[in-house]
C-alpha cells in the first residue's frame, strides 16, 4: 500500500484527491496539511512515501516546505510530487531545485494523478506532459552543476552514461533496453549503479544531472 499525504490550504482540494487516490485501491492517505510549516511537521510523524505539495499557501509555500522535508529526512525522503495550477518555469525550476521528484499540473485527469503517485513511489521521477524537457534544459543552464557532480560522472561507465543519456533523451528501460540490444533488467541494474553514483534519489533526479553534466545536449 503507497502512504500519502496532501498538502493544499485548500479543504476541497484535499478531499477531492483523497477520493481519488483511495478509489485506486493500492492507495492510502495518511496524513493531511494546509500549509508548507504544518507539512514539515506531519511529515516527520507519518513518513508518508509520497507527498502531493501544492505550491502556493499561506503560512509556508511547498517549496520551501519540499526543500526543508528533503534536507531533514534521514534515509530516503518521501518523493514528493508537486500538483499546482502555476505551470510557469519558474515553478518547475524551484520544485527541481527543491528536491521534488515529480511536477504535475491541477487539471490533470484523475488517472494521471494516481499514475504520479504510483510513478514516484516506485523511484521514477515525472513531469507534467505540459512541462517539456526544455524546461530542464534550461534549468540546467541557469544552474551548473556542482564541482562534486561533474567528478561523479567520471565515476560512469561507458555503458552506464549511455543508459543515463537515453533516459534524459525521454526512453523508457523498454526502449533503452531495444536500443542497445539488452535485457531490460540489465538496463535497470547499470541504472541503478549510476543513480547510486551521482547520488540521484530517482530518474527525474537523473534527467536533471545529465543536462547539468553535459551527458545529454542541451
Amino acid at each position: 500500500m503507497i502512504s500519502v499525504m496532501l498538502v493544499d490550504d485548500q479543504a476541497v482540494v484535499r478531499a477531492g484527491f483523497r477520493v481519488i487516490l483511495e478509489q485506486a485501491g493500492d492507495i492510502e492517505v495518511v496524513a493531511e496539511a494546509s500549509s508548507g510549516s504544518t507539512a514539515v511537521e506531519v511529515a516527520r510523524r507519518t513518513n508518508p512515501d509520497v507527498i502531493c505539495m501544492d505550491v502556493r499557501m499561506p503560512g509556508g509555500d511547498g517549496l520551501a516546505a519540499t526543500r526543508q522535508i528533503v534536507a531533514e529526512a534521514s534515509g530516503s525522503p518521501p518523493a514528493v510530487l508537486v500538483v499546482t495550477t502555476f505551470d510557469l518555469d519558474e515553478y518547475v525550476f524551484g520544485a527541481l531545485e527543491s528536491g521534488a521528484s515529480g511536477f504535475i499540473l491541477k487539471d490533470c485527469e484523475p488517472e494521471d494523478l494516481v499514475d504520479a503517485v504510483r510513478r514516484l513511489a516506485s523511484g521514477q521521477g515525472l513531469v507534467d506532459q505540459a512541462v517539456t524537457r526544455r524546461v530542464i534544459s534550461e534549468f540546467a543552464r541557469r544552474r551548473p552543476a556542482p564541482a562534486s557532480d561533474a567528478a561523479a560522472a567520471y565515476q560512469l561507465t561507458a555503458r552506464e552514461t549511455e543508459i543515463v543519456r537515453l533516459l534524459a533523451q525521454g526512453l523508457s528501460n523498454v526502449e533503452i533496453a531495444a536500443e542497445l540490444h539488452i535485457e531490460t533488467s540489465t538496463v535497470k541494474s547499470h541504472l541503478g549503479r549510476a543513480m547510486a553514483k551521482i547520488g540521484a534519489r530517482d530518474r527525474l533526479q537523473t534527467v536533471v544531472w545529465a543536462y547539468q553534466n553535459g551527458v545529454v545536449a542541451r
